[in-house]
Protein backbone atom coordinates (compact mmCIF):
# COMPACT_ATOMS: atom_id res chain seq x y z
CA UNK A 1 0.00 0.00 0.00
CA UNK A 2 1.07 3.53 -0.83
CA UNK A 3 2.71 5.31 2.08
CA UNK A 4 1.79 8.93 3.24
CA UNK A 5 4.47 11.25 2.15
CA UNK A 6 5.52 14.39 3.73
CA UNK A 7 4.10 16.30 0.92
CA UNK A 8 0.77 15.38 1.22
CA UNK A 9 0.53 15.86 5.08
CA UNK A 10 1.57 19.53 3.78
CA UNK A 11 -1.28 19.34 1.49
CA UNK A 12 -3.03 18.06 4.28
CA UNK A 13 -2.24 21.48 6.30
CA UNK A 14 -2.83 23.57 3.43
CA UNK A 15 -6.46 22.04 2.91
CA UNK A 16 -7.32 22.44 6.43
CA UNK A 17 -6.34 26.76 5.71
CA UNK A 18 -8.45 26.93 3.25
CA UNK A 19 -11.61 25.04 4.60
CA UNK A 20 -11.31 27.03 7.97
CA UNK A 21 -11.17 30.23 5.99
CA UNK A 22 -14.16 29.07 3.50
CA UNK A 23 -15.83 28.60 7.46
CA UNK A 24 -14.96 31.13 9.06
CA UNK A 25 -17.99 32.43 9.68
CA UNK A 26 -19.88 29.57 10.14
CA UNK A 27 -17.56 28.22 12.56
CA UNK A 28 -18.17 32.04 14.19
CA UNK A 29 -21.25 31.81 14.15
CA UNK A 30 -21.70 28.13 15.99
CA UNK A 31 -19.61 29.46 18.56
CA UNK A 32 -21.36 32.40 19.38
CA UNK A 33 -24.12 30.38 20.45
CA UNK A 34 -22.55 28.44 23.23
CA UNK A 35 -19.36 29.96 23.14
CA UNK A 36 -16.61 33.11 22.85
CA UNK A 37 -17.88 33.41 19.20
CA UNK A 38 -14.17 33.79 17.98
CA UNK A 39 -13.38 29.64 16.99
CA UNK A 40 -13.56 31.10 12.96
CA UNK A 41 -11.46 34.07 13.46
CA UNK A 42 -9.01 32.05 15.96
CA UNK A 43 -8.68 29.47 13.79
CA UNK A 44 -8.54 30.87 10.17
CA UNK A 45 -5.83 33.52 12.07
CA UNK A 46 -4.08 30.12 13.39
CA UNK A 47 -3.76 28.55 9.98
CA UNK A 48 -2.92 31.15 8.22
CA UNK A 49 -0.22 31.40 10.04
CA UNK A 50 0.45 27.58 9.67
CA UNK A 51 0.54 28.59 5.98
CA UNK A 52 2.96 31.55 6.26
CA UNK A 53 5.06 29.24 7.74
CA UNK A 54 4.62 26.25 5.51
CA UNK A 55 5.89 28.93 2.50
CA UNK A 56 8.69 30.20 4.28
CA UNK A 57 10.78 26.92 5.66
CA UNK A 58 11.43 23.60 4.04
CA UNK A 59 11.18 20.89 6.63
CA UNK A 60 13.76 17.81 6.29
CA UNK A 61 10.65 15.42 8.49
CA UNK A 62 7.46 14.97 9.48
CA UNK A 63 8.21 15.99 12.82
CA UNK A 64 9.83 18.65 12.33
CA UNK A 65 7.12 20.18 10.23
CA UNK A 66 4.59 19.35 13.10
CA UNK A 67 6.86 20.92 15.83
CA UNK A 68 7.15 24.30 13.47
CA UNK A 69 2.84 23.68 12.82
CA UNK A 70 2.11 22.87 16.47
CA UNK A 71 4.17 25.81 17.73
CA UNK A 72 3.03 28.12 15.60
CA UNK A 73 -0.47 27.50 16.58
CA UNK A 74 -0.09 27.59 19.89
CA UNK A 75 2.00 31.05 19.61
CA UNK A 76 -0.92 32.72 17.43
CA UNK A 77 -4.31 31.13 18.36
CA UNK A 78 -6.39 32.94 21.48
CA UNK A 79 -8.97 30.81 23.38
CA UNK A 80 -8.72 26.97 23.78
CA UNK A 81 -8.15 26.28 20.18
CA UNK A 82 -5.22 27.55 19.60
CA UNK A 83 -3.39 25.60 22.47
CA UNK A 84 -5.62 22.07 21.70
CA UNK A 85 -4.93 22.22 18.19
CA UNK A 86 -1.21 22.96 19.23
CA UNK A 87 -0.75 20.19 20.84
CA UNK A 88 -2.66 17.48 18.72
CA UNK A 89 0.21 18.66 15.69
CA UNK A 90 3.15 18.43 18.38
CA UNK A 91 1.62 15.29 19.18
CA UNK A 92 1.39 13.52 15.82
CA UNK A 93 5.10 15.24 14.74
CA UNK A 94 6.45 13.16 17.97
CA UNK A 95 5.12 9.80 17.32
CA UNK A 96 5.53 10.20 13.96
CA UNK A 97 9.64 10.76 14.21
CA UNK A 98 12.18 11.68 11.45
CA UNK A 99 10.59 10.25 8.89
CA UNK A 100 9.20 11.46 5.53
CA UNK A 101 6.25 8.96 5.05
CA UNK A 102 4.08 6.98 7.11
CA UNK A 103 1.95 3.72 6.70
CA UNK A 104 -1.39 3.65 7.39
CA UNK A 105 -0.87 2.33 10.67
CA UNK A 106 1.94 4.72 11.39
CA UNK A 107 -0.48 7.79 10.58
CA UNK A 108 -3.48 6.52 12.56
CA UNK A 109 -0.66 6.06 15.93
CA UNK A 110 0.27 9.56 15.40
CA UNK A 111 -3.38 10.76 14.83
CA UNK A 112 -4.20 9.02 18.08
CA UNK A 113 -0.73 10.68 19.83
CA UNK A 114 -2.77 13.78 19.04
CA UNK A 115 -5.76 13.07 20.59
CA UNK A 116 -3.96 12.03 23.30
CA UNK A 117 -2.65 15.51 23.43
CA UNK A 118 -6.02 16.85 23.65
CA UNK A 119 -7.05 14.50 26.25
CA UNK A 120 -3.86 15.76 28.59
CA UNK A 121 -4.76 19.15 27.72
CA UNK A 122 -8.26 19.53 27.64
CA UNK A 123 -9.52 16.20 29.58
CA UNK A 124 -12.41 15.74 27.59
CA UNK A 125 -14.26 12.13 27.24
CA UNK A 126 -16.70 11.48 24.72
CA UNK A 127 -20.12 13.12 25.55
CA UNK A 128 -18.99 15.77 26.70
CA UNK A 129 -19.67 18.25 23.61
CA UNK A 130 -16.12 19.24 22.21
CA UNK A 131 -13.94 17.95 19.53
CA UNK A 132 -13.19 15.13 21.39
CA UNK A 133 -16.56 13.49 19.87
CA UNK A 134 -15.85 14.09 16.40
CA UNK A 135 -12.21 12.96 16.22
CA UNK A 136 -12.24 9.91 18.44
CA UNK A 137 -14.48 7.72 16.50
CA UNK A 138 -12.65 9.01 13.36
CA UNK A 139 -9.30 7.57 14.64
CA UNK A 140 -11.64 4.49 15.94
CA UNK A 141 -12.62 4.37 11.95
CA UNK A 142 -9.28 4.35 10.79
CA UNK A 143 -7.73 2.15 13.18
CA UNK A 144 -10.50 -0.17 12.04
CA UNK A 145 -9.85 0.31 8.56
CA UNK A 146 -6.33 -0.36 8.58
CA UNK A 147 -7.03 -4.09 10.63
CA UNK A 148 -9.25 -4.49 7.59
CA UNK A 149 -5.94 -3.95 5.38
CA UNK A 150 -7.65 -0.68 3.68
CA UNK A 151 -4.98 2.18 2.44
CA UNK A 152 -4.76 4.93 4.21
CA UNK A 153 -6.90 7.31 1.52
CA UNK A 154 -9.72 4.55 1.94
CA UNK A 155 -9.00 4.99 6.17
CA UNK A 156 -8.65 8.58 5.59
CA UNK A 157 -12.40 8.70 3.84
CA UNK A 158 -13.79 6.09 6.65
CA UNK A 159 -12.72 8.50 9.25
CA UNK A 160 -13.90 11.40 7.60
CA UNK A 161 -17.71 10.11 7.40
CA UNK A 162 -17.18 8.72 11.20
CA UNK A 163 -16.21 12.44 12.31
CA UNK A 164 -19.02 13.93 10.65
CA UNK A 165 -21.30 11.51 12.43
CA UNK A 166 -19.74 11.94 15.77
CA UNK A 167 -20.11 15.93 14.97
CA UNK A 168 -23.83 16.30 14.34
CA UNK A 169 -24.34 13.55 17.41
CA UNK A 170 -23.15 17.06 19.81
CA UNK A 171 -26.29 18.62 18.83
CA UNK A 172 -28.83 17.46 21.40
CA UNK A 173 -25.69 16.89 24.45
CA UNK A 174 -25.63 19.20 27.19
CA UNK A 175 -21.87 20.52 27.44
CA UNK A 176 -19.77 19.50 30.31
CA UNK A 177 -16.82 21.45 29.04
CA UNK A 178 -15.37 24.71 28.36
CA UNK A 179 -17.42 28.02 27.59
CA UNK A 180 -20.72 26.35 26.62
CA UNK A 181 -20.58 24.36 29.94
CA UNK A 182 -21.56 27.55 31.66
CA UNK A 183 -25.12 27.58 29.60
CA UNK A 184 -25.70 24.02 31.45
CA UNK A 185 -29.15 22.52 29.48
CA UNK A 186 -29.34 25.77 27.32
CA UNK A 187 -26.33 24.45 25.39
CA UNK A 188 -28.22 21.35 24.05
CA UNK A 189 -29.43 21.72 20.35
CA UNK A 190 -26.29 23.40 19.24
CA UNK A 191 -23.64 21.81 17.00
CA UNK A 192 -20.38 22.04 19.11
CA UNK A 193 -17.89 24.51 16.93
CA UNK A 194 -14.67 22.21 18.03
CA UNK A 195 -16.39 19.14 16.33
CA UNK A 196 -17.21 21.02 13.25
CA UNK A 197 -13.82 22.42 12.83
CA UNK A 198 -12.29 18.88 13.41
CA UNK A 199 -14.21 17.41 10.79
CA UNK A 200 -12.65 20.09 8.61
CA UNK A 201 -9.84 18.46 9.54
CA UNK A 202 -10.21 15.10 8.34
CA UNK A 203 -11.93 16.52 5.21
CA UNK A 204 -8.73 18.27 4.41
CA UNK A 205 -7.08 14.66 5.44
CA UNK A 206 -9.25 12.87 3.31
CA UNK A 207 -8.72 15.36 0.23
CA UNK A 208 -5.17 15.52 0.19
CA UNK A 209 -5.13 11.12 0.36
CA UNK A 210 -7.79 10.74 -2.58
CA UNK A 211 -5.98 13.16 -4.75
Amino acid sequence: MTDVTIDQLTDWLRRFQVLVTEHQTELTELDSVIGDADHGANMTRGMNAVAAKLDSEEFESVAELFKAVGMTLVTSVGGASGPLYGTFFLRFGMNAGAVTTLDAAGTAASLRAGLGGIVARGKAEQGDKTMFDAMSPAIDAWDAAVAAGESAAQASAAALAAAEVGRDATIPLVARKGRASYLGDRSAGHLDPGAASTTLLFRALSDALGE
